[in-house]
């Protein structure tokens, strides 16, 4: 399954990792929790544990959650997960190549990019 790997403090990579619920789970570190943030038909997968464990905050999404560990975006199609898109992989691409610092301040977390750009979550 082609995928777009997203780690704390790294540049999104493409991978192509096996259509198996133990090679998803090894690509996050744990049991997988899928979510729909986008209006794309892409799914996010990520540890559904992560912030319990206390996981490094990797990206901000939409200003209203921050992903924590390692991710991964894959395709959807009717019930289940497929490769990313050429066009798709591109364009998350694009939105998750500055990696994030967070910062906690009064107002909630700030969150900076490499880019420049800031914005508050929050919490």
């Amino acid at each position: 399954m082609k995928i777009l790997i997203v780690e704390p403090r790294q540049r999104p990579r493409r991978a192509d990792i096996p259509h198996t619920l133990r090679d998803m789970q090894q690509t996050v570190g744990g049991y997988i929790e899928i979510i729909h943030p986008f209006d794309d038909p892409v799914a996010l997968v990520c540890d559904e544990e992560g912030k319990l464990k206390g996981y490094e905050p990797n990206r901000a999404i939409a200003g209203k959650d921050i992903i924590v560990g390692t991710f991964f975006l894959a395709g959807i199609d009717e019930e289940d997960l497929t490769d990313l898109s050429d066009a798709l992989t591109e364009k998350y691409d694009a939105l998750f190549k500055s990696p994030q610092v967070f910062v906690r301040s009064p107002r909630g977390i700030l969150v900076l990019g490499e880019d420049g750009t800031q914005e508050f979550i929050r919490c």
